[in-house]
């Protein structure tokens, strides 16, 4: 066993349930942020190719849905700037 495999966290012991209501309890309020974000730009990308660019080939649904990684990161960097001004 190498050091990378051994668990340095005081809560090893705790069961795996106890080790998961943890970590929503302490990233409730960002995992449902992300989660939020994810289910509007997956159905406003899919409206958009449905009703807007119906004749598009496939690919620009793809090139849409992976244009969501820099949104997001623009979209939440963007809002903690704005809360630092504040």
């Amino acid at each position: 066993m190498t050091d990378t495999d051994q668990i340095d966290d005081a809560d090893a012991d705790k069961s795996l349930a106890d080790r998961v209501r943890s970590h929503v309890r302490g990233n409730g309020t960002g995992m449902v942020q992300d989660l939020a974000f994810a289910v509007v730009w997956v159905t406003v990308v899919s409206l958009l190719y449905d009703f807007l660019f119906s004749a598009a080939p496939q690919w620009v649904l793809y090139m849409l849905m992976l244009a969501g990684i820099p949104a997001y990161f623009g979209f939440f960097i963007s809002l903690e700037m704005a809360r630092a001004q504040q």
